[in-house]
């Protein structure tokens, strides 16, 4: 996908009236020279590796630093316990649970789908499963949401970043926050407009998070960091489905994000020496993993 501005799909998507999810795939299609069958078999694939992912956690699975495992598990008991008390209601729960369980599976080595890289691969699994297991959604629009999550993903990389070691945390969550976001928008019925609007809002409340990983392992604190992302993305895509816009067009949110990456010391930037990492028990942890 060439895509370099979220203004660029929705201005094709006026255009050529369509919508966004299908602007992205007949992009892919055409930079691929591949049929649309095989586009959609593809993020089929992908789709259905998600939700594998997400079914094949394992509760007493610990990585092996030992530092996570089981808070997935925790976090859904807790859900089915309190179905009818909880702070944030059943759903919310299952996705908090979600970014657990998948944040620790990646930390464990199994399979997952970066979405857009391992670190954050909780989030979008996270907004999407549980929406899919509502029974509200079928297959298809479920694709066309992945299909919209890709197509501002590949906006923020060309733009941007991805990465924590290039941009900090900002860019890996705050980019799969984005990404979330507008799926949920488009699973939604939003609007072109509105799914970018949500994926504003969603990477600029997250702009200056460090990558400060604990003995540079992808465990502590990104784990939890993936429900931070989801909920965002809940947040911020049911603020654009109100009609809430974010003040800063979605593309300068982008460029905001690269400058503050860019600007950013390389201790906040996934090399451990910073943050979270320079605790004392972040240096005890460390510690103990090169003995």
């Amino acid at each position: 996908m060439a895509f370099e501005a979220l203004e660029e799909i929705v201005e094709r998507c006026k255009k050529e009236n369509k919508a966004f999810y299908r602007v992205v795939m007949e992009e892919d299609i055409q930079e691929r020279n591949i049929a649309e069958e095989d586009s959609l078999k593809q993020m089929k694939r992908t789709w259905e590796a998600m939700l594998l992912a997400a079914d094949t956690y394992e509760p007493g699975l610990k990585s092996h630093s030992g530092l996570v495992g089981g808070d997935g598990a925790k976090m859904s008991e807790y859900g089915k316990a309190h179905r009818e008390d909880s702070l944030c209601g059943s759903f919310v729960d299952s996705v908090i649970a979600g970014a657990l369980q998948m944040g620790e599976s990646n930390a464990c080595m199994k399979r997952i789908v970066a979405a857009p890289t391992a670190g954050a691969c909780g989030v979008l699994p996270a907004v999407l499963v549980p929406s899919f297991r509502t029974g509200r959604y079928c297959v298809e629009e479920m694709l066309q949401a992945m299909y919209t999550a890709a197509g501002i993903g590949q906006v923020i990389a060309a733009r941007a970043y991805i990465s924590g070691a290039a941009g900090g945390c900002q860019a890996e969550i705050g980019a799969a926050s984005a990404m979330a976001a507008g799926a949920l928008v488009s699973l939604r019925g939003g609007s072109p407009q509105q799914i970018t609007e949500a994926s504003a809002m969603a990477l600029k409340n997250l702009l200056g998070l460090v990558c400060d990983p604990v003995a540079g392992l992808v465990e502590v604190p990104c784990v939890k960091r993936n429900v931070v992302g989801a909920m965002n993305a809940l947040s911020s895509a049911e603020m654009a489905l109100a009609g809430i816009t974010s003040r800063i067009p979605p593309d300068q949110v982008i460029d905001a994000m690269k400058e503050v990456g860019d600007r950013m010391d390389e201790m906040f930037r996934e090399t451990a020496k910073g943050g979270l990492a320079a605790t004392p028990a972040g240096k005890t942890v460390a510690g103990k993993m090169s003995e």
